[in-house]
């Protein structure tokens, strides 16, 4: 700790935003890392508490740090993005309060935590939460490997491995990497207090052990490479004594490999297969995909959010994943948001971060653990749920305010124009939450649960028994989605499905009801032309009024937005099958989606009463 930071003494303000902010890192932590967005209206909620306590606190003001300052531009530019670049707008703006979210948690810790006991306070907090997800890794591992939080079952690809607190392992491995070398420092520092090295020690092997349950190779190899990079990163030292000190880091990182290859099965099962596959299999193909989206796009990117649906023109063959993100932050960003995004993001972090560099003892160990994270972001995209971003923020905050002091006495001064700046814009931020952001979390959080009801049963060999209960409880749900949020495109498109759905307990009405799909189909169409999902919805409108030309029409729209998704063609097949003289286009379409994807039920199904027509 700087002498600043462990004379100064906290104040009740203080000591409630940390433990508001603690609370909030805490409860996201320990609810799948806030990987439903339903969850993340708690967790927006309780940041917008955070800047209202940070804007009415009497002792703040003056002049904020200028790292805080740094990241501005890259929240400015975003949101322009999002408001006049991005397709996917209702996605975009669920990801600019992402970031915004963790820009506002390096703010608030930089020039709202300066005392010793909060900033301690705060390390115990994420350390807490971080061994909490640890222990909960151990309870999936010795006997419950499919239990997850909030009465969710794991998926079975995930299966041998553990995730704690969160849905998937990585997560759970990449906030093991922030918090080991921290906690490892303490444990083994002859400075610290024998309780603190005890207690250091104790949570140090918890923390070990989640990061072996969650056999994570991202994790494992982010967390060798940046012991040994630190070593050759520290300035001022010979490079001969870098150089062993790197060595030696890679010479232990080898060492706990192999035992923990030697100790684990499933370690060896990971191994092999990272082997097997020269490295990767998947994560090549939507890197691809993103560096080739980012060349189409090279100044402004193709909108904050977008990344899942302008996947679909590169997708393989066969290739049958929802990338969803492009399993790397920084061709992400590059992706979404251009050169001009990834220039204000990474040139800001890459200000800080050599800053870092300059860390020693504690704050040293702490800024490995940010270089370990930082390197886990070349493989998976631990930014787009909040718990990780904020953890990493808060660590980043607080190490910076030890090796760029500048600005905490500044900021520490109450009056002046620059304090009334800063509680006007913590006010205006708290504002935008609870009244523009909060009803689209709301809404999407709505949207994705019930749609998430329909999904599990559509393919099943009795969907239609238990349609009718399923959509007694989705359809209202997109309804409320779509009165909170009517910009929010996806949630009038399920609302179109859900309806069609509802005729098939309804005989005799699907003229009627083919109208309301139509026209809630023209309103996610209004919003946006990209997703192929949205011109299905209007065909399968248009087929049940009787007008299958015009339908026809939208599901060939489809089909060249997303040419190797099965359900593309599958719809299209159903459709030509309406038309008993297409009976063999029907055939071909189907066929098509079944080379795609052998087990898609439904197109079984149809192709078996194709042939039947035919005979």
């Amino acid at each position: 700790m700087s002498a600043s930071a462990t004379t100064q003494r906290a104040s009740a303000w203080e000591w409630t935003r940390v433990l508001v902010l603690g609370g909030n890192i805490a409860w996201t932590v320990l609810n799948l890392g806030g990987a439903l967005v339903a969850t993340r209206a708690v967790t927006l909620s309780l940041t917008a508490l955070l800047l209202v306590l940070h804007a009415c606190d009497p002792s703040r003001g003056g002049r904020a740090h200028r790292a805080g300052l740094l990241f501005l531009p890259f929240l400015a530019y975003a949101a322009w993005n999002v408001a006049w670049v991005t397709p996917v707008g209702w996605l975009g703006w669920i990801d600019w309060f992402n970031w915004l979210q963790a820009v506002v948690v390096f703010w608030i810790v930089l020039n709202g935590v300066p005392s010793g006991s909060c900033r301690r306070a705060l390390w115990v907090f994420l350390a807490g939460a971080a061994c909490a997800s640890a222990v909960l890794a151990a309870y999936q591992h010795f006997g419950h490997p499919k239990w997850l939080m909030l009465g969710r079952k794991q998926v079975e690809q995930y299966l041998g491995r553990s995730a704690g607190s969160f849905g998937n392992p990585n997560n759970l491995g990449a906030l093991m990497v922030l918090l080991i070398p921290p906690a490892g420092y303490v444990a083994f520092a002859r400075a610290s207090s024998a309780k603190a090295r005890v207690a250091a020690a104790a949570g140090a092997c918890v923390l070990a052990m989640g990061f072996v349950f969650a056999v994570s190779r991202g994790g494992w190899l982010s967390l060798a490479g940046a012991f040994a990079l630190a070593p050759l990163l520290i300035p001022g030292e010979r490079a001969s004594r870098r150089i062993a000190r790197a060595f030696t880091a890679l010479a232990l990182a080898a060492a706990a490999a192999a035992l923990m290859y030697a100790s684990f099965p499933i370690m060896r099962v990971r191994l092999h297969q990272f082997l097997a596959d020269s490295g990767e299999r998947t994560r090549p193909i939507v890197w691809s995909a993103a560096w080739h989206i980012f060349t189409a796009h090279p100044f402004f990117g193709s909108g904050g959010g977008s990344y899942d649906t302008m996947f679909e023109p590169f997708r393989p063959a066969g290739f049958l994943n929802r990338p969803e993100f492009a399993h790397c932050e920084y061709l992400n960003t590059l992706s979404d948001f251009g050169g001009v995004g990834f220039v204000l993001l990474f040139g800001a972090s890459l200000c800080v971060a050599l800053r870092w560099r300059s860390a020693r003892g504690f704050h040293g160990a702490a800024a490995v653990g940010l270089l370990a994270f930082a390197l886990d972001l070349l493989v998976d995209f631990h930014l787009r749920y909040p718990s990780l971003p904020m953890a990493f923020a808060a660590v980043g905050a607080l190490v910076t305010s030890e090796v760029w002091p500048e600005g905490a006495a500044n900021s520490a001064a109450p009056g002046g124009r620059g304090g009334a700046f800063v509680r006007l814009a913590a006010i205006g931020a708290a504002a935008a939450i609870v009244f523009f952001a909060l009803p689209k979390f709301r809404a999407e959080g709505a949207r994705w649960l019930a749609r998430e009801k329909i999904d599990l049963i559509a393919q099943a060999p009795d969907a239609m028994e238990k349609l009718a209960p399923v959509l007694s409880e989705a359809r209202p749900a997109f309804a409320r989605a779509v009165q909170l949020d009517p910009s929010n495109a996806q949630a009038w498109s399920d609302l179109a499905y859900a309806d069609s759905l509802v005729a098939l307990t309804r005989k005799g009405e699907d003229k009627t009801i083919g109208e309301a799909v139509e026209k809630e189909a023209d309103k996610a169409l209004a919003l946006s032309q990209l997703p192929f999902e949205f011109w299905i919805r209007k065909g399968t409108g248009l087929d049940m009024q009787g007008k299958w030309v015009e339908g026809g029409a939208c599901f060939t729209r489809a089909l060249r937005l997303a040419p190797n998704r099965p359900a593309a063609w599958y719809y299209e097949g159903y459709h030509f099958s309406l038309n008993p003289v297409e009976t063999g286009m029907a055939l071909a379409s189907v066929d098509a989606c079944l080379r795609l994807d052998p087990g898609f039920l439904l197109a079984q199904i149809l192709r078996q009463r194709l042939e039947q027509r035919l005979h």
